[in-house]
């Protein structure tokens, strides 16, 4: 009996709820930073995101991050404050870059080592500047 009802349904979405268009992950988000309307106007984000994506350059891609973090709605939406976005596409882009390298370099002394450097090895290390430079006072 249930079988023929949904064949004479002249809807044939199963899904029963008609708003589509209401739906949270269609929807485009009122304020652009995650703290909603306790947050910042769009024109001072403007301000906010160009200065935290200019600063990262300034080797501090943590900032890159914040951005990313702090405007998540106009980074997850691809519509939303087109004024906004390219400074926070910047920067995640740029952290994805920076976070990419930092993570090889350190992966290549850790896992590299020694064996990878050979005699370079002394060279590259920190952990015997001190005694190189006769600061530690006991030898």
């Amino acid at each position: 009996m249930e079988a023929q009802s949904q064949s004479n349904n002249p809807n044939p979405n199963p899904n029963p709820n008609p708003h589509r268009n209401n739906s949270v992950a269609s929807s485009m988000p009122l304020w652009p930073t995650i703290d909603g309307p306790l947050g910042l106007s769009e024109e001072e984000s403007v301000g906010y995101a160009r200065r935290f994506y200019t600063f990262g350059f300034a080797l501090l891609p943590l900032l890159w991050a914040v951005n990313c973090f702090y405007f998540w709605p106009v980074l997850r939406h691809s519509h939303s404050f087109p004024r906004i976005r390219p400074y926070v596409v910047g920067s995640a882009i740029g952290f994805a870059v920076c976070a990419t390298l930092l993570s090889s370099w350190s992966l290549t002394f850790a896992i590299g080592g020694e064996r990878l450097f050979g005699p370079v090895w002394d060279q590259l290390v920190m952990y015997n500047l001190a005694d190189r430079l006769g600061l530690t006072g006991w030898s």
